[in-house]
């Protein structure tokens, strides 16, 4: 836990601290032409060979080597948020791989595997997760189709609706489940309260629309509330 722990942190200090803006535009003008690319990944293995101790002078190697190859790979495609989190979610995959190989007990995987396969509160709490994302999203966009067939006429607004509100909806369901598992219903209140500040304090706002949102945010709520409550009985 240690190792992975002081492998995450030089991976933060490499790739958000130590690695200059004018390095990643570089890289992304010349790809694997950059000089700057294998710059920022030399120096990613040698700080994770420091931080980590020189007996893992492998583990730092397949970091410098994996590390330059997806930062050069990340510089061909667009840059947006789902091309970012790819690229993190392999740099930190690499990172757990190479601690789980080193560190791997067979005996001990099994153990815990069979204490995770039996455990009911587990799986009810990846199922109310799963179901808090995009299945709950499309059941209250049903539920609410009425209102939103309404102002289908502003075509810029559904828009915004259905893409920055889908991932509103699912971060909200995803803080309620966790202030319902942690019995803090009072924070429920408060963020809702924000939330209300926030949505529906515009001036000039359509009647249909208010509905619209004021109904799928009452259903996320009870969504959450009641998945929560669910996997806590």
């Amino acid at each position: 836990m240690i190792l992975l722990l002081k492998l995450v942190l030089a991976h933060l200090l490499t790739d958000f601290v130590l690695q200059p803006t004018s390095w990643v535009e570089d890289r992304n003008a010349k790809h694997f032409a950059s000089i700057k690319l294998y710059l920022h990944g030399m120096i990613t293995g040698i700080v994770a060979w420091i931080i980590t101790g020189w007996q893992y002078w492998p583990i730092a190697l397949i970091i410098l080597v994996t590390h330059t190859l997806i930062d050069g790979w990340k510089s061909y495609q667009p840059k947006t948020a789902k091309y970012f989190l790819a690229d993190q979610f392999t740099h930190l995959a690499i990172i757990v791989a190479c601690c789980t190989f080193l560190f791997f007990d067979k005996a001990k995987f099994s153990q815990l595997w069979l204490q995770f396969n039996g455990n009911i509160q587990i799986w009810k709490l990846i199922t109310g997760i799963v179901f808090l994302t995009f299945p709950a999203g499309i059941l209250i966009g049903q539920l609410t189709r009425q209102w939103r067939e309404k102002i289908l006429s502003d075509k810029i607004e559904v828009e915004g609706l259905a893409s920055a509100g889908k991932w509103i909806g699912i971060v909200e369901r995803m803080i309620i489940l966790a202030f319902v598992l942690m019995s803090q219903f009072s924070a429920i209140g408060l963020l809702v309260a924000a939330k209300g500040i926030i949505r529906f304090n515009e001036k000039d706002r359509q009647e249909a629309k208010t509905e619209y949102l004021v109904i799928g945010t009452l259903l996320s709520i009870a969504l959450s509330v009641a998945t929560g409550l669910a996997i806590k009985a």
